[in-house]
Formats: structure tokens, C-alpha cells, sequence
């Protein structure tokens, strides 16, 4: 039997109803967690070229995330420290 996987939009659309039921606030991450969450991104892009700080600006082009290419070499998780999730 395949196992059911979603794609992360809606897994977020499914959190955010859940904390607003509950009445809570959106989830916040720390810039540690957030470039934890997407380290697998960050090492693809890296053998693609890419610098960390053209990653840092693909981010802020995208969100409303203020990062820079030191926090992402501070708090880039290495492959062996990630969990894996099946991207």
C-alpha cells in the first residue's frame, strides 16, 4: 500500500485552520529552524551554483523572511543532521 503524502501548502493550509480553531496564534519558527526546514533546498541549489547569498535573496524575493547568506551558513543543517521527511 502507498503511503499518502501531501505537498507542503497543504499541510500549512490544514495547520492554520487548526490554530485558529484552537486560538492560537500563527506558528513562529527561529531562523535556526527555518533554514533546518530547508537545508535539502539549500544543498541542491549549492551544487546548482547557486551562492548563499543569491539563495538568501531567492527567499526575501518570496516571503517576508529578512535573511542574509551568514545565517544560512550559520544555520544550514548538514545531511546527516536533517530528518527526513520524503521530499
Amino acid at each position: 500500500m502507498t503511503e499518502k503524502s501531501y505537498p507542503l501548502e497543504e499541510a500549512l493550509k490544514a495547520q492554520s485552520a487548526l490554530r485558529s480553531a484552537a486560538g492560537l496564534q500563527p506558528e513562529q519558527f527561529p531562523i535556526q529552524s527555518f533554514v533546518g526546514m530547508v537545508s535539502d533546498e539549500i544543498e541542491i541549489l549549492r551544487t546548482q551554483g547557486k551562492t548563499d547569498e543569491e539563495i538568501a535573496a531567492l527567499i526575501r524575493r518570496a516571503s517576508n523572511i529578512e535573511i542574509n547568506s551568514g545565517e544560512i551558513v550559520q544555520n544550514y543543517a548538514p545531511p546527516e543532521e536533517r530528518h527526513q521527511h520524503g521530499g
